[in-house]
């Protein structure tokens, strides 16, 4: 399929540059997949559309700051953006800086810690592919998250032009995020607020979580003209043997599974046998799903607006057809919905069943 397919014009005053507060008063847009009826609400109303017949799958990830600002022995500076873990101390990183090399370490901010000066250092051990490059830290595992946790900046989209701040690093994180490991929020469960959650679980609705850790692979353009010829990213993904066993058990009594975001979309059905059945464990998750994929394990999907000629857009076009999203996106972008991370949210249904209103 050609990638012009996928391609829509979004004025720029759409694209979000701060998320609504309170974070369920963002707008909603509710697809039936097959009809590709529409209505429009706002996120609180999601209750309104759920019942004991659903199952809602969230990804509990958690973004940490994974941008590093540091310095070259000769005082220049070097920006180092983790893109994911190796091992205990090394990462493979977006390096920002002027002829770095291997061997090259790398200064960062030093912090005072317990009455004692911790520094972090980085060396340049591999040259993967230019500005990707393997640094070994001399600080691993929860020593080095804690102090990333302090010094380090929130990574956000490059169509976000907000300052990095206090505020972003809270605003930029679900409330349910538990498993530290994303560089970039799984954007649909931004909307979610504790008492929204339980609002959902008061209908009955089964809420269970899973892990998917976003990599920057999620910001990567879609390079190909046959969108079938795209390399998809990889990421790490986990899903208990207990998520399993219950997420197995509600399918076959005929639930409808509920991903929360593309993220956990992909988990599930990454994790997904030939009999249609989930199978515990952890993995990267390289699975990449366009149309013509037939979704095995979840039945709707709550997401936000994707970029035009995304690689999310072709996973939400797999689930409801190209023609009935390209539809619903331009309704939104004629009632001036807000769109991409900090943007407004579409829930794909397979059947509109909001309650019936009560007499007046």
């Amino acid at each position: 399929m050609k990638i012009d397919l996928f391609d829509y014009h979004l004025p720029k005053e759409l694209i979000a540059q701060t998320p609504i507060s309170p974070r369920d008063h963002s707008r909603l847009l509710v697809l039936e997949k097959e009809s590709g009826k529409i209505e429009d609400k706002h996120f609180y109303d999601l209750p309104d559309f759920l019942n004991a017949d659903d199952v809602l799958v969230l990804n509990e990830t958690k973004v940490f700051p994974a941008r590093l600002r540091g310095k070259k022995k000769t005082g220049g500076r070097v920006e180092v953006f983790l893109t994911h873990k190796i091992n205990k101390h090394t990462w493979e990183c977006l390096i920002g800086g002027r002829a770095l090399k291997i061997n090259d370490k790398i200064y960062f901010a030093s912090l005072a810690e317990s009455r004692r000066e911790v520094d972090l250092q980085g060396e340049i051990i591999k040259d993967i592919d230019g500005k990707t490059k393997q640094v070994k830290f001399n600080l691993a595992d929860e020593d080095f998250l804690q102090l990333v946790e302090k010094i380090g900046h929130t990574p956000l989209p490059p169509y976000i032009k907000t300052e990095d701040s206090r505020q972003i690093k809270k605003d930029y994180q679900t409330v349910f995020a538990k498993d530290k490991g994303s560089v970039a929020a799984p954007t649909a469960g931004l909307h979610f607020t504790p008492e929204l959650l339980e609002k959902i679980k008061a209908k009955g609705v089964e809420i269970l979580t899973v892990t998917l850790h976003v990599g920057l692979g999620t910001f990567a353009p879609v390079e190909v003209d046959e969108i079938e010829e795209h390399q998809i990213h990889s990421e790490w993904a986990s899903i208990s043997k207990y998520t399993v066993e219950k997420l197995n058990e509600l399918k076959q009594q005929g639930k409808n599974i509920v991903a929360v975001g593309t993220t956990a979309a992909r988990l599930l059905e990454a994790f997904t046998n030939d009999q249609k059945n989930l199978v515990a464990g952890e993995k990267w998750v390289d699975i990449y799903i366009y149309p013509g994929y037939e979704y095995k394990f979840i039945d709707a999907l709550v997401t936000n607006f994707h970029l035009p000629k995304s690689s999310l857009l072709f996973m939400v076009s797999a689930l409801v057809g190209r023609e009935n999203v390209l539809a619903a996106y331009k309704h939104a972008i004629a009632e001036k919905y807000r769109f991409f991370s900090f943007g407004d949210a579409m829930f794909i249904t397979q059947k509109i069943k909001q309650k019936k209103k009560d007499p007046a």
